[in-house]
C-alpha cells in the first residue's frame, strides 16, 4: 500500500467532510498501525461535488461498504444490480466500480493490509476466503444481518474518535465480524482450499495472471502474456497447464489471457485517461493496430468506440 494511493482518494473526500487531508490521513498512525478509516455515505451525496454517476475505483485499498440503497456494481464483464441491505467486500487484486442510482445511505470502512496483519497469525489478507481473485464481491443480507453490520459500523465510528490507547486492536475486531458475516454468506464451495495437483496448479495460474493487475500508470507493463509465458514460471510444460486449465475452466490457457487483458483493456479504456498507445503498450502491445485487432475478438468493437460509447453518464 502506498501512501499516494490513499492520499489521491482522501483528496476528493476532504472536502465533502470539511477536513483538511493530515487530519484524515495521519502519516504517524500509518507507520505504526496501518490505515484505516470508517465513512457514512451520506455525507459524500449530500455533497454537491459527487453526482450520481460518479465511480469509485477500489484499487489500493481493501474495503468493507454497507449499502442501505439501490446501485450497481460492475466487475469484470459483469453488471451486479445491488439491492439494499448489501455487504460489498473489495479488494485492490479485482477491478470493481461502483455505480449509485439514486441518493445513498450506508457506510463503508477501508483499511490497508498492514492493518490487518496483526490479527492474521501469519497470513496476509489476500489469503483470506473473502478476497480471493475469484471470490465474491457482492452479500445480501437479512434484517438481523443487516442490524448487526449497522451496529459495527455505529461502534467503529465511536471507537475511531476515541481515546481508548487500544482502540485500533477493537477496530481490527470489528473488521474481522464484518468479513465473518460476508463469509458465512458465500457458498460452502468456496470456503475450503482444493488440494489436488491439477487445482493448485489451476489456482497458481489465476493468482499469477490476476497478480499484474490492475495497471494504474502507464509505466506500468504486463509481463506474462502467453501461455507458455505462465508455463515457464510455473515450472510445468505448456502441454500440461493447457490439459488442467481446460479441464478445469473449459476455456484455453491463451483464452484466459486474453480474456483477462481485454477485461484490463476495457477498465483503462472507460475509467482513465490514458491514450490507445499507451494502454496498448502497457498490455504489452507492439503497437495499437495489433491492440485493436485483439480487442475486436473480445468487444466486437474498436478500442475507440468502446470508449465512445462509455463515456456518456449513466
Amino acid at each position: 500500500m502506498t501512501t499516494t494511493a490513499l492520499n489521491t482518494l482522501y483528496q476528493e473526500l476532504a472536502p465533502c467532510l470539511g477536513l483538511d487531508l493530515t487530519t484524515l490521513l495521519p502519516g504517524g498512525i500509518q507507520r505504526e498501525v496501518g490505515h484505516f478509516n470508517v465513512f457514512d455515505l451520506a455525507d459524500f451525496w449530500e455533497s454537491t461535488r459527487l453526482r450520481p454517476d460518479t465511480s469509485y475505483p477500489c484499487r489500493s485499498f481493501y474495503k468493507i461498504s454497507l449499502l442501505r440503497s439501490h446501485s450497481r456494481a460492475e466487475y469484470a464483464d459483469q453488471t451486479i444490480a445491488i439491492a439494499p441491505d448489501a455487504l460489498v467486500i473489495s479488494t485492490p487484486k479485482v477491478s470493481f466500480q461502483w455505480r449509485p442510482s439514486e441518493p445513498q445511505q450506508g457506510q463503508f470502512c477501508l483499511f490497508t493490509a498492514e492493518f490487518l496483519l496483526p490479527v492474521l497469525g501469519g497470513l496476509t489478507p489476500d489469503e483470506m476466503p473473502l478476497f480471493r481473485a475469484d471470490g465474491y464481491l457482492v452479500f445480501q443480507l437479512t434484517p438481523a444481518e443487516t442490524a448487526r453490520a449497522t451496529g459495527i459500523f455505529t461502534q467503529m465510528r465511536e471507537e475511531l474518535a476515541s481515546d481508548y490507547a487500544h482502540k485500533y486492536d477493537l477496530l481490527r475486531a470489528y473488521v474481522l465480524e464484518l468479513l465473518h458475516l460476508g463469509q458465512k454468506r458465500q457458498p460452502a464451495t468456496t470456503l475450503h482450499p482444493v488440494h489436488t495437483a491439477a487445482a493448485r496448479l489451476a489456482s497458481r495460474f489465476v493468482e499469477l495472471l490476476e497478480r499484474q493487475f490492475p495497471l494504474t500508470t502507464p509505466q506500468q507493463r504486463v509481463q506474462l502474456r502467453t501461455a507458455k509465458d505462465f508455463a515457464d514460471h510455473l515450472a510445468v510444460h505448456v502441454n500440461h497447464l493447457n490439459k488442467v486449465l481446460k479441464d478445469s475452466t473449459g476455456r484455453t490457457t491463451t483464452d484466459l489471457i486474453g480474456g483477462r487483458l481485454a477485461q484490463e483493456a476495457k477498465v483503462l479504456l472507460r475509467e482513465s485517461e490514458w491514450t490507445l498507445w499507451e494502454i496498448a503498450d502497457s498490455l504489452g502491445f507492439v503497437d495499437v493496430a495489433h491492440f485493436s485487432h485483439f480487442f475486436r475478438r473480445y468487444a466486437t468493437v474498436s478500442p475507440g468506440a468502446f470508449r465512445t460509447q462509455h463515456t456518456v453518464a449513466v
